[in-house]
């Protein structure tokens, strides 16, 4: 199964003010395993509408750099991210930035989804791939 577990997440308000319609940066450690085994950094970029805002999800888009193996080839590359969320959860559709895997994993294309309810310990993922 391809999960992956949020090891550390680090927030704070770039604009706006708490309550209200705002931006913030999150500097986060995901652990990954599955087609995906390894770590990463992943820097977010979200906005938060602010209290009273009813009309669902919110977009953040993210850079995330991964450090570790897929189909048993090491390397590191980096995904761009779309993520939605909202008070019960959050998705994402993302795609390997063309260009950026090294090592074994040079040539690496693809794209996948995330998602999952807010809280959970492990996550799902999807990952299609090609060398």
């Amino acid at each position: 199964m391809n999960r992956f577990s949020t090891k550390n997440w680090e927030e704070k308000i770039v604009s706006g003010v708490e309550g209200g319609p705002r931006v913030a940066y999150a500097h986060v450690t995901f652990a990954y395993e599955g087609v995906i085994e390894g770590e990463s950094i992943c820097d977010l970029l979200l906005y938060y509408a602010g209290e009273g805002y009813d009309s669902g999800q919110t977009t953040s888009p993210s850079f995330e750099r991964i450090e570790g193996k897929v189909d048993g080839r090491e390397g590191t590359f980096i995904l761009r991210h779309e993520y939605t969320f909202d008070a019960k959860g959050f998705a994402s559709t993302f795609t390997v930035v063309p260009g950026s895997a090294t090592g074994g994993l040079a040539g690496l294309t693809g794209n996948g989804t995330t998602g999952g309810a807010t809280g959970e310990d492990k996550v799902g993922y999807t990952f299609e791939y090609a060398f």
